[in-house]
């Protein structure tokens, strides 16, 4: 979610005639999108799918994506300041060119969300307040705010609509797992606050599922990047600090290891998690296929650079994990899905956008 506590009245952007020729796409097309003739999520002239925290990292992906697969999209967020609101309003900026994109600006924790959801049939609830690091202290009400209290909001206002809702949650639910790969019905143990509010959101959409009978699914993302990338989260902070030549600040001894996942791969996991109409299982995985040492991550950094990449080790922060991997066996098997982009081909696409933007 995006900034201004308290807005309640809507902000469009003003939206372009709608041309063959849509803004560049920022980074490189997974090969299994889907098929040009599969029924689209909205069927009903004037219905739309409507894409929360929008302006974000992944939710820009997603509308883009959506509107390119001709669906009509209304995309919500409220700019918190997390991190620079021009990023996101730049975001903005590329789908405003888009005839079938309006963008309304709303605090899910506080606006009346009836006029938002009144005509939608599908519902991609990416809003929320991110980082592990960020979530201790006093910044925590923020986590409670805009992942807990914004979710259930979200949940009331669609009850009584026959409205499909795909939810955006965080392998930090899982914490230290005991098994790698994880799969779904591992008992989730997260070990920071943010994992706590990603599991408490999630807890709330089956409950709405189960008890109000919401047509509801989850994806656990594991580690997205790509082009666009938040610029708190690693591999942007290691482009930049290399782009400077400055020594890349690592938490940990950079032997932690993570499952990796591009971002056009997570929005066609997110994409398929809607399109089905029975899923069988409710909570999908969404990983990048393979894990890699960050140490490793920064070996092909400094091969796609040209140049070794200067390392600065920091203590490890409180709520880190040593090590997460996506058990996908689920979300292949009921929804065909794979990752499509390898670890290099995403980090050089992430650089050369990274080269483009500064």
């Amino acid at each position: 979610m995006g900034g201004t506590p308290g807005t309640r009245t809507v902000r469009r952007t003003a939206a372009s005639t709608w041309s063959e020729s849509p803004p560049p796409a920022r980074s490189v097309d997974p090969s299994g999108q889907r098929d040009a003739s599969a029924r689209p999520l909205c069927e009903a002239p004037g219905v739309s799918v409507l894409v929360t925290g929008v302006a974000g990292f992944v939710g820009s992906h997603l509308a883009a994506r959506l509107l390119k697969d001709g669906e009509e999209v209304i995309g919500v967020d409220c700019l918190t300041d997390y991190y620079d609101t021009r990023l996101k309003r730049s975001n903005l900026a590329g789908l405003s060119e888009y005839g079938r994109f309006r963008f309304e600006l709303v605090d899910l924790a506080a606006a009346d969300l009836s006029l938002i959801t009144a005509d939608v049939s599908c519902v991609f609830h990416l809003a929320g307040q991110p980082g592990v690091r960020g979530s201790w202290g006093t910044a925590f009400s923020s986590y409670v705010r805009n992942n807990i209290i914004a979710t259930q909001r979200l949940l009331e206002a669609i009850r009584d609509h026959p409205v499909r809702v795909v939810f955006a949650s965080s392998s930090s639910v899982y914490g230290d797992a005991e098994e790698f790969p994880t799969p779904e019905d591992c008992l989730p143990k997260p070990t920071s606050p943010y994992g706590v509010t990603k599991l408490c959101s999630e807890q709330l959409v089956m409950a709405y599922r189960r008890s109000a009978g919401i047509d509801a699914r989850c994806v656990r993302y594991f580690t997205v990047y790509g082009p666009g990338q938040r610029p708190d989260m690693a591999f942007s902070r290691f482009i930049a600090a290399a782009r400077r030549g400055e020594a890349v600040e690592v938490f940990g001894d950079g032997r932690q290891v993570r499952d990796f996942t591009y971002v056009d791969d997570a929005v066609e996991a997110t994409i398929r998690a809607a399109s089905i109409d029975e899923a069988g299982e409710a909570i999908f995985n969404v990983g990048g296929g393979s894990t890699v040492s960050v140490s490793g991550v920064l070996a092909t950094l400094g091969e796609i650079l040209g140049e070794p990449i200067g390392i600065r080790h920091l203590p490890a922060q409180a709520g880190d994990v040593r090590a997460t991997s996506a058990d996908l066996s689920r979300i292949e098997r009921l929804l065909g899905w794979r990752p499509a982009i390898s670890l290099r081909d995403g980090l050089e696409a992430q650089v050369a956008a990274s080269a483009v933007d500064s």
